[in-house]
């Protein structure tokens, strides 16, 4: 534990770093097991700088600089500041990117559906197969080890995971929960991008100009406007209509031609066959 004396060095030493950083964040470690935060601090390591510390000592860093105040009303709760000259988006993939599975706990409500699928299981029989059975598990034993019979909905989603249950999926290993970490809020110059915005990746921009320019294309036809984009089905569908005119109306201009003998051809045969049958 820090003595007074060693805070305000600590404080003051940070209020003079943080400076030197174009890109500052507040990563929440809410429910977040400490191997995923280390696994998540080595893995940013030399590049982002992470730093754990009492609320009190981290509002008097940020608020050194006007910039990084703007990130005070995020450091609540578990949390760490990074420090880092990366790119908002580049460091908001990184933190983004690492996730963990994790059994269910008694009392936890489930996510989503956790279902048991029918088949042979790793567990030996014995007190398990009481136990899942008080899971409400359709077991049985063949040759020597427990089969789930059934397949089922254990948990519905929203509802609440009992003790028996929770002890069941540990013997399945089934992990129905997920833990990551996330950025709250980073500040990079006058700029302050919220978890929202971060989330807006290349992935998402790219999906929603595909949709709003197939939505533009579409209007633009249908109106009439013609673009370098729609142009050629226009000509297609004029080509089709002269086309159909010149067919109906037996103009002979090239490329009708061929068509109306082709008809002609065609009904020729078809009187020929009918004078045939009457003969």
């Amino acid at each position: 534990m820090m003595l007074k004396a060693q805070k305000v060095e600590y404080v003051k030493k940070l209020q003079k770093e943080i400076k030197s950083y174009k890109t500052v964040g507040i990563m929440s470690l809410e429910s977040v097991p400490d191997t995923l935060v280390q696994k998540v601090r080595n893995k940013m390591k030399p590049e982002v700088r992470f730093l754990v510390m009492r609320r009190n000592l981290a509002v008097k860093v940020l608020e050194s600089d006007p910039r990084f105040a703007k990130l005070m009303s995020y450091a609540t709760g578990n949390f760490a500041i990074l420090l880092s000259n990366t790119e908002p988006g580049d460091l908001n993939e990184i933190v983004a990117s690492n996730r963990m599975k994790l059994l269910a706990k008694p009392n936890q409500i489930a996510p989503n559906e956790i279902n048991i699928e029918a088949g042979e299981t790793s567990i030996a029989p014995g007190q398990a197969v009481t136990d899942m059975k008080t899971a409400g598990i359709d077991v049985k034993i063949e040759k020597g080890k427990v089969v789930i019979s059934k397949s089922k909905v254990l948990v519905k989603k929203g509802e609440k995971i009992s003790t028996a249950i929770s002890k069941a999926l540990k013997m399945l290993d089934i992990m129905p929960f997920e833990a990551g970490t996330r950025l709250r809020a980073v500040v990079q110059g006058e700029l302050l991008f919220t978890e929202a915005t971060l989330s807006v990746d290349q992935k998402f921009v790219t999906s929603q100009l595909a949709i709003n320019f197939a939505q533009a294309n579409a209007l633009a036809t249908e109106i009439g406007l013609v673009t370098k984009y729609n142009a050629d089905s226009f000509i297609r569908r004029a080509y089709l209509a002269a086309l159909g005119l010149g067919l109906e109306a037996e103009i002979y201009e090239p490329g009708i031609t061929e068509k109306i003998l082709a008809k002609a051809v065609r009904e020729a045969i078809s009187l020929n066959g009918m004078i045939k049958k009457e003969a």
